[in-house]
């Protein structure tokens, strides 16, 4: 099976149902037995997705080293870019996360698609095509093939907010694509650097990791220092991380509920993916030369996104400064070149995606009701929509990372991490949590508990699709966090892998010597 080209399949798969569904009808039948066709065939292609990951994953070795399910084909010979392919503990992690969501956030977005704007199966192709080109992303082992697939995720993104989001689409998607544009145009710059450097080798130009490793380790430290601030701006820009973050919150408050779960829980990944990727693989001396800035700046994000998020009127918004707050967890995770910190970090990125798709997705069936998105115009929702409040609840305490849900076990990680490396960063990033415990409780009961308001009276609970859809979503947030050990296998040994490149290795346990002491002589 490790000789079949899985991952390219995968990548295919949702590909070519994106292009399939542009030449279907919208609808097929007649009156009553109207179906839906657009939607039923993406949601059957994205199924067929998962169901080719899953084979993957069950195929996929924690004990070997170096990239699985390899596929290494010449590209473009002159640049020395090849189609490369292939998957460790790192990459596996966050197909698994953009395999599982994107059929939730298709089933979740059975009629996000119907604006009269744009057609329903383009609304839906585009979201195919988005998770294609991320399982390449996560899946690339060639830094042009990276960057190509890095820029090409920016088309699908752009018209699902510029064509199906609210008022202000317009406006938020070119805000997007001007920071994500000039987060890539500097990483251009670095991946031609990494061309020239390469050229000058024995090997001559080459793209591929396992080749530039080699190369980078020699390189002068200047030279490869300002190769890695062109990556690093990129990947900041993509996560996002303070001060380059503003977009998120005009995207995700323009944008349709499950446009925004594949902007922020699949797409935002691919920038602290390329940080471990890239950054620490291809830069090991100057991602530890930068990382007191860094982790000053993943501390800042942490306070910066969770103290805006309490003063939120909109849930869009409120939530998209959570993940702000978030992924400065992830990258401060990543930074403390420890292996508790790292495991947490990656395990952070995919409960992340979980915690937030949940938050994402009910906050658009409460806003398709209450037909507004600012918290003042809510209050008693429980009372007639338990089911709907009980989701929201759920979605909430797993974002804070309540002990027994998922993302308590990743958080935990980090923080450990952060207190081996340097505990003043941690007692900062110690204050995130709690102000994370505000900015959710608060927005739970400002909407959900209180006095119903009249406007409210009639609203209806979640349907059947709409729990069918959340479901995978809260039984994954559920069981990873009472037993995470299975992605924690496939984890470890691709950070192992990783703080051997970057040259670090886990602090000795710290012994009291006049205990010790006392141990010997008692001997």
């Amino acid at each position: 099976m490790s000789d079949f080209p899985l991952l390219t399949l995968s990548i295919l798969v949702p590909l070519v149902g994106a292009v399939a569904l542009m030449f279907l009808p919208e609808r097929s039948g007649v009156g009553a037995r109207t179906t839906n066709l657009p939607q039923t065939v993406a949601l059957g292609v994205s199924l067929l997705t998962l169901v080719v990951v899953g084979v993957l994953a069950a195929g996929y070795d924690t004990g070997a080293e170096g990239y699985q399910f390899s596929e290494v084909h010449e590209w473009i010979g002159a640049f020395g870019a090849h189609y490369a392919v292939g998957v460790d503990g790192i990459g596996l992690t966050l197909i698994l996360l953009t395999a599982i969501l994107t059929p939730v956030v298709i089933a979740a977005s059975w009629r996000d698609g119907d604006n009269g704007r744009w057609s329903t199966k383009s609304f839906f192709a585009w979201m195919l095509a988005l998770e294609g080109l991320a399982l390449g992303t996560f899946a690339a082992i060639d830094v042009f093939l990276f960057y190509v697939l890095f820029e090409a995720t920016l088309i699908p993104i752009y018209f699902l907010i510029g064509g199906f989001g609210g008022a202000k689409r317009s406006y938020a998607a070119v805000k997007f694509l001007i920071f994500s544009l000039l987060g890539g145009l500097v990483m251009l710059a670095s991946v031609i650097g990494l061309y020239v450097e390469s050229a000058g080798s024995d090997g001559g130009p080459t793209y591929l990791l396992t080749e530039l490793v080699p190369i980078m380790a020699e390189a002068d430290t200047g030279y490869a220092r300002w190769l890695f601030v062109g990556f690093f701006f990129a990947f900041a820009t993509k996560a996002p991380m303070v001060p380059v973050h503003t977009w998120l919150p005009d995207a995700a408050d323009e944008a349709t509920p499950g446009t925004s779960v594949l902007l922020v829980s699949i797409l935002d990944k691919i920038g602290t993916f390329g940080m471990m990727r890239f950054c620490l693989g291809l830069f090991p001396e100057a991602s530890q030369w930068a990382t007191p800035v860094v982790l000053v700046l993943a501390v800042v994000s942490v306070l910066y996104g969770g103290l805006v998020a309490i003063n939120q009127r909109s849930i869009p918004r409120l939530i998209a400064y959570t993940s702000v707050s978030h992924f400065g967890f992830i990258v401060l995770g990543i930074f403390v070149f420890n292996s508790a910190g790292q495991t947490g970090s990656l395990l952070y990125m995919f409960n992340h995606g979980l915690s937030t798709g949940v938050l994402f997705l009910v906050t658009g069936f409460l806003i398709s009701r209450g037909g507004s998105r600012l918290i003042p115009d809510y209050g008693g929702v429980q009372k007639v929509a338990p089911v709907l409040a009980g989701v929201f609840l759920v979605g909430g305490l797993s974002s804070l990372s309540l002990p027994g849900l998922s993302p308590f076990v990743s958080e935990y990680l980090v923080m450990t991490g952060a207190f081996l490396y340097d505990w003043w960063y941690a007692v900062f990033a110690v204050l995130g949590i709690v102000i994370a415990a505000l900015y959710i409780l608060l927005m739970f009961q400002r909407t959900m508990t209180g006095p119903l308001r009249p406007s409210l009276a009639t609203m209806p609970d979640l349907n059947r699709r709409e729990v069918a859809a959340l479901a995978p979503l809260l039984v994954l947030i559920v069981a990873l966090g009472f037993y995470p050990k299975p992605l924690i296998d496939v984890i470890e040994p691709a950070v192992e892998t990783t703080l051997s490149q970057v040259g670090v290795s886990d602090p000795a346990p710290a012994v009291d010597e006049s205990s010790a002491a006392t141990e010997e002589s008692g001997e």
